[in-house]
């Protein structure tokens, strides 16, 4: 399948041109323009907002097993598709493709999961205190239109844990993806589309992000914000959704610490370690950064991620074999280089990579550094990209300090034999995400979400459904 043509999907209808003009959606691995994305303009949004509520109040009523069945209807068409979608998402992210068909599929289960969950929300009784009250019910009711915003990094997961949430509990969306990858969220709103679902539940817009997330956040159609992004556009957005008292949840940036103890073999956790730092080129919110490992097992550790970073397979994600595809856009190209020269000023050395791939499109080479000392950028701000940081301890006490130092909280993994260590380091690191001896945190049963300046709530998992629910007492007295 070749790139699809663009068009946003409003009120049950799909629409290719506006008078706002287009926007240019470029290959990442050969900086080629792929299409043109048309962009909302004010009337659009008011559309899309009316449409919303609207199709709120049909959507909302109904029971949740005819939702599941038009949800599910939606992702198996999503499964059947998924070929086409996973080589569109590869062609406008970067990404192997044989990572995208698995983004792909993982979204329909994510979905899934939360359609199955949604046809038993839990309710509970409450005793009364007075004799003429004869029931207490704490229920769950739907939120409202939501208004979704998400970024470019899993052009799939991401949408599909906003649009299986608020969908499975009965609410309307308006989904706003990012404008470098908007096909791949176009083709799954089309299955939804496709499998019946009812005009105005389901509305797609794209253009001018702080345009829309402005008009969408003080829209009094709009009950709830969903954001997926930088911590900075995070507290942006959260400030206007408090200033209209909106609902709001939001899964921002992480910086996640690693600590390998003494007693784990550290070419072992190395092994593990490179796929989970240098997927999707380290653009994962929840990608493992900084590295402390005990000085027992740091040689080892740091000779086998540089052995293992250095014979990734690089290229265009369509090429077979390939495990490592370009960053978004060359700013990110730009961005990584700094951080890079930064950290050496600051007393890092490089131990393999550190400099962009000369070919067409975004590519930076897998790039391992050591000993940059604290005041690096790299220590403090999130790369966002395929930076390993290494550094040496003696100390568990000082490893944990270490790791937990960072405003962020989303994920942090630890490597250990030890069933005692294994408990006091799930307890003390400060990150909404804890693995031990493995990276595989996000699931579509488990939620995902931070502490911190990482975000407000969770996503995915029961945590993620109930999300997009509001908590509604309801007691009755005889009459």
């Amino acid at each position: 399948m070749s790139y699809p043509k663009l068009e946003l999907f409003i009120d049950g209808k799909w629409i290719e041109r506006t008078d706002e003009g287009v926007i240019p959606v470029i290959n990442p691995a050969n900086g080629k323009v792929l299409g043109y994305l048309p962009i909302a303009g004010a009337r659009e949004l008011e559309i899309a907002e009316d449409a919303a509520s609207r199709g709120f109040k049909r959507w909302s009523r109904m029971l949740p097993i005819e939702r599941f069945k038009i949800i599910t209807a939606a992702t198996a068409l999503i499964r059947e598709r998924a070929g086409d979608i996973a080589r569109i998402l590869t062609l406008e992210q970067g990404k192997p493709l044989a990572e995208a068909v698995r983004e792909v599929t993982l979204s329909a289960d994510i979905i899934d999961f939360l359609a199955e969950e949604a046809k038993r929300l839990p309710a509970r009784g409450v005793p009364a205190r007075l004799p003429n009250v004869i029931s207490q019910t704490v229920t769950r009711v739907p939120v409202g239109p939501v208004a979704a915003f998400t970024p470019w990094n899993f052009p799939a997961n991401l949408p599909s844990r906003k649009l299986g949430g608020a969908l499975a509990a009965g609410c309307s969306v308006v989904i706003k993806p990012a404008e470098e990858t908007p096909g791949t969220c176009m083709e799954l709103v089309r299955c939804f589309v496709d499998a019946g679902i009812p005009d105005g539940v389901l509305n797609f817009v794209a253009g001018v992000p702080a345009v829309i997330s402005a008009t969408l956040i003080a829209s009094p159609h709009i009950a709830k914000i969903s954001f997926t992004g930088s911590v900075r556009v995070g507290k942006l957005l959260g400030e206007q959704a408090a200033r209209y008292v909106k609902r709001y949840t939001a899964e921002l940036g992480g910086h996640a610490p690693v600590i390998v103890c003494k007693d784990y073999d550290g070419a072992k956790a190395a092994r593990l370690a490179v796929p989970a730092k240098f997927r999707n080129a380290g653009q994962v919110c929840a990608s493992p950064i900084r590295f402390l490992v005990h000085r027992a097992q740091y040689d080892a550790f740091r000779d086998e991620l540089v052995r293992g970073a250095s014979s990734l397979k690089i290229g265009s994600g369509l090429e077979d074999g390939v495990q490592f595809g370009p960053l978004i856009e060359n700013r990110r190209v730009l961005e990584m280089q700094s951080f890079v020269d930064d950290a050496v000023e600051n007393g890092a050395t490089v131990l393999c990579g550190g400099k962009r791939i000369e070919r067409d499109g975004f590519f930076y080479e897998p790039t391992v550094i050591e000993h940059a000392s604290l005041n690096a950028r790299v220590q403090n701000d999130e790369p966002f990209g395929p930076i390993a940081v290494l550094d040496v301890f003696d100390d568990i006490d000082d490893a944990i300090s270490r790791a937990n130092r960072l405003p962020y909280g989303l994920a942090a993994y630890a490597f250990t034999k030890s069933l005692d260590l294994a408990h006091r380091l799930s307890s003390e690191l400060e990150a909404g995400m804890v693995g031990i001896n493995h990276f595989g945190v996000s699931q579509p049963e488990t939620p995902f979400g931070g502490l911190k300046e990482s975000g407000i709530g969770q996503e995915s998992g029961l945590e993620g459904l109930l999300g997009y629910t509001e908590v509604k007492l309801i007691s009755i007295a005889q009459s």
